[in-house]
């Protein structure tokens, strides 16, 4: 599977779109439509389109997209984003979801190690937003425990073992690389000063947002009096230089390595695939989630309607419970607004992108543990403090 004959690239002259998908898959007309869009602009050499696809602020998610140009639109604020999985030596036996939910709730707080250092030890500047790190952020980013539900290879992880999936990625200090070039929406000379600037503060984004991962699990890991081991670490949103161009991948996970995660809904199986490096084609890229069905906008009157709607929404099928006070954060990211994660691994599968070699049930998703009118309410208390202590 890869472009049908009848998908080729619609616009004379523009860059040919692989898709990855069948006739069958949920695709909005609006993400078809960025992608001829994005086919057509200056530079784009070629584009790999997968079945998490849907549409994008400023183009459309679940694409990898090789340029020779940069784009920085097509990354978006949040660079580095991705996925991190980790392995506990946590006893199923003795774990309590209950206790557990409670000690996750520190996530929600600031992190108090010595950022400074550990930005330092990762060849970072140690002043380089280091309030903002071991946070998770809004949106779709979560860290979710999970138990291994089915292994269907030898990958090192076996049936009833914890683990934990983190989503989150380089939070202010994407945003403010992003708020520097947003105006470029033609992009520009990757050999230009403006380009070789933005990819340096990119390469640093990237980095960041690695070590937020980490240190969001170190966190995770303590509360629940818990060691851990990484199994994989997958970023979505990025730009790699490479012998035929700049490749952008924008929700999009790296697919050269041994395992990729593809996340579900908090309500849905999320799965581990070994990816087939033999689709050039591809661009080295997989699905790097189960994609939005609807937007957020739009799942407004889709969840959470009635009171026992929105209760409903704080517990999962399995039994599973969602840390989340946030209640339009709740709708807006309600498992319904997903696309089935068994669906897209299918399409992978026929695609003959990747097989999947685990399973893993969600069984306590964390989001945000205080209620917006409480963290406006603490602000100004906050303002109104230090406006008394600058008034001394």
């Amino acid at each position: 599977m890869g472009t049908s004959p009848n998908k080729a690239a619609r616009i004379s002259g523009a860059a040919s779109i692989h898709r990855f998908y069948s006739e069958n898959a949920w695709i909005e007309g609006k993400a078809e439509e960025q992608l001829d869009a994005v086919a057509a602009m200056e530079g784009i050499i070629a584009i790999a389109a997968f079945p998490d696809l849907h549409p994008g602020k400023y183009g459309p998610v679940g694409s990898a997209i090789l340029s020779d140009r940069i784009y920085p639109q097509l990354i978006g604020n949040d660079i580095g984003c991705g996925m991190s999985l980790y392995a506990l030596d946590l006893p199923a036996r003795k774990f309590r979801l209950d206790k557990a939910a409670r000690k996750l709730r520190l996530l929600e707080g600031v992190w108090d190690g010595d950022a400074g250092a550990r930005l330092a030890s990762d060849g970072l500047p140690p002043d380089l937003h280091p309030n903002a790190l071991g946070t998770i952020g809004g949106g779709n980013h979560f860290c979710e425990l999970q138990v291994v539900d089915t292994v269907l290879d030898d990958i090192g992880l076996e049936r009833g073992q914890l683990m934990l999936l983190v989503h989150s990625g380089s939070r202010s200090f994407g945003t403010e690389v992003f708020s520097s070039v947003i105006d470029h929406s033609g992009g520009f000379d990757p050999d230009s000063e403006t380009g070789q600037a933005y990819m340096e503060a990119h390469r640093q984004a990237v980095l960041w947002a690695s070590l937020n991962r980490a240190i969001i699990v170190e966190r995770a890991a303590r509360a629940l009096h818990c060691d851990f081991r990484p199994v994989c670490n997958a970023p979505h949103n990025l730009i790699e230089p490479g012998p035929r161009g700049l490749l952008h991948r924008k929700g999009a996970a790296k697919a050269d390595m041994p395992i990729v995660p593809l996340a579900g809904s908090r309500d849905a199986l999320s799965y581990l695939l070994k990816p087939n490096r033999h689709k050039p084609e591809a661009l080295a890229s997989l699905a790097h989630g189960a994609g939005r069905k609807y937007d957020r906008r739009s799942m407004t009157g889709r969840a959470g309607v009635t009171r026992s709607d929105r209760e409903n929404l704080s517990r999962t099928s399995f039994g599973g419970l969602v840390i989340c006070e946030d209640r339009q954060l709740l709708i807006e990211e309600a498992p319904q607004a997903y696309k089935d994660p068994a669906h897209v691994v299918g399409q992978l599968q026929a695609a003959r992108l990747a097989e999947p070699v685990a399973a893993l049930k969600p069984l306590l998703t964390f989001k945000k543990a205080t209620p917006e009118g409480h963290q406006a309410s603490a602000r100004k208390k906050w303002n109104s403090l230090g406006t008394r202590r600058a008034e001394r």
